[in-house]
């Protein structure tokens, strides 16, 4: 699991002046950047929160620490919930004010670097609900499994997924001796209302995520000038790879070609001094025989 505390990369400007860089317009625009960043902070120390207070709740509790902390959950699964539309909604506005020239161009850049760590705090909070609803059902199964140990895949199926499971255990309840059954009854009932509290807080996220993603989806113009620069880049380093290896394949052609014209001028001159060494030994006998 990412841990949510993780410090997360904040842009740090110049500070703009009413006189200096981007007067005021640009200040206020900073200003709300930092609010959200600092709201961005507040809203991944809460899913910390909700993650400790879902482990707390696996853990053996009597039932009024059990209460207590089922309804701590339910009011900071409600706070963060509000705090998430705020945050879109702030962040929208602060795309909004992008534009062209060198200040719209800014505050895109800014706008969509919030945004991208709001779409990363999401996918965190999405994946604790996740893993917990796992941890949930599997607690169920084995609560389930004291008062039914014989029980078939089909029927602890039931039970973790609500489908007529209150008939199921209430069965094994009457047939069961374990003095540990009624808690396990209970614990079960309990669990099936933190598996429906995170159903809907994933259904609230899955929807989030994708009002998010369209907005992603809108690129900034910067950022898709400097792909393309990227990818254009990119082109140009693989053609000048594609001439340096053909320049290298053309140097060791000329190399071969040159190594060959030595060879045969060596043969040449060998041949050469052959048949001149036998044309002076023929000139020579025949002036001894005269």
């Amino acid at each position: 699991m990412t841990d949510v505390r993780e410090s997360q990369t904040r842009l740090t400007p110049a500070t703009p002046t009413a006189n200096g860089f981007g007067g005021s317009d640009m200040a206020a625009f900073y200003n709300e950047i930092s609010s959200v960043q600092d709201a961005l902070r507040t809203f991944n120390d809460n899913i910390s929160r909700i993650s400790d207070l879902h482990s707390r709740s696996l853990n053996n509790m009597d039932e009024a620490a059990s209460q207590r902390n089922a309804a701590q959950l339910d009011e900071l699964v409600e706070d963060t919930s509000a705090m998430s539309v705020t945050l879109k909604r702030r962040i929208k506005a602060l795309e909004a004010q992008g534009g062209p020239g060198r200040d719209g161009q800014i505050k895109k850049q800014q706008a969509a670097f919030v945004k991208s760590k709001f779409v990363e705090a999401i996918q965190n909070y999405q994946s604790v609900e996740q893993q917990y609803r796992t941890k949930y059902k599997q607690r169920m199964e084995r609560q389930f499994k004291i008062v039914k140990p014989d029980a078939t895949p089909e029927e602890v199926r039931a039970v973790v997924n609500n489908e007529q499971g209150g008939q199921i255990f209430s069965q094994a309840l009457m047939n069961s001796r374990h003095t540990e059954s009624r808690a396990a009854y209970r614990e079960v009932q309990e669990r099936h209302e933190d598996i429906k509290r995170i159903e809907r807080t994933l259904a609230e996220l899955a929807q989030l995520f994708n009002d998010m993603s369209v907005l992603v989806e809108q690129q900034d113009e910067t950022i898709n000038v400097i792909q393309t620069q990227a990818a254009n880049v990119e082109k140009d380093t693989e053609a000048g790879l594609q001439y340096t290896e053909k320049a290298v394949v053309s140097a060791r052609a000329a190399r071969k070609k040159r190594w060959i014209c030595f060879f045969i001028t060596l043969i040449l001159l060998a041949v050469v001094g052959i048949v001149v060494g036998i044309v002076v030994n023929n000139q020579v006998q025949n002036s001894k025989k005269n």
